[in-house]
């Protein structure tokens, strides 16, 4: 009988737990069922082994971050939602790294996460159509969108900005060399 309580949700967010304290890594059936209190078995009743878990981890971190960019750009156009946006996902990296570790780099390609990624993307193009950019262009706008943010994010998750200069700082900079990138790409 499953224990009261535990279901696949409760199962993720455990896991979540585990993410956070431990890092992406550490994530196990067992570290899981050792926080939540059952044996190890008796979570198969709610997923289907560590790939299915990992995988469900991923949905949920690509969800709350797709939340974070929503509530981001609601309500705001052009430059300024722009670079709301990605001081958001910045935000939500460095104050999450581990979570933010436990998603692929690829996940639209796994059918488990389209969805949630579809999400997140859809929110980076609605943010973007201000610029009226269409085919490749509003895909590579995308891309240099998610690397900004990513590649920041990653080099100062893992105290990789030794420097003096303030790192807000840097992060300023290059947002305006990508709100840059975005107005010349319009005019094109």
């Amino acid at each position: 009988m499953p224990r009261a309580g535990l279901n696949e949700e409760a199962v993720v967010t455990a896991a979540l737990a585990v993410v956070d304290r431990d890092g992406a890594a550490a994530l196990t059936l067992a570290s899981v069922a050792a926080l939540v209190g059952v044996a190890t078995p008796s979570l198969y009743k709610h997923v289907g082994g560590l790939a299915e878990l990992r995988s469900l981890v991923a949905n949920r971190v690509l969800r709350e971050m797709a939340d974070v960019a929503t509530a981001a750009v609601l309500g705001r156009s052009g430059d300024d939602a722009v670079t709301v946006l990605m001081r958001q996902l910045r935000h939500y990296a460095v104050e999450h790294p581990a979570r933010y570790a436990a998603m692929p780099a690829d996940p639209q390609h796994d059918p488990a996460l389209a969805n949630a990624s579809g999400a997140l993307i859809g929110v980076f193009a609605a943010t973007l159509r201000h610029y009226a950019l269409e085919g490749s262009a509003a895909i590579h706008a995308i891309r240099c969108l998610r690397v900004i943010v990513h590649g920041f994010s990653s080099i100062e998750s893992s105290a990789g900005f030794g420097m003096a200069e303030s790192p807000d700082d840097t992060f300023s900079h290059l947002i305006e060399m990508y709100l840059s990138y975005l107005h010349n790409a319009q005019e094109q």
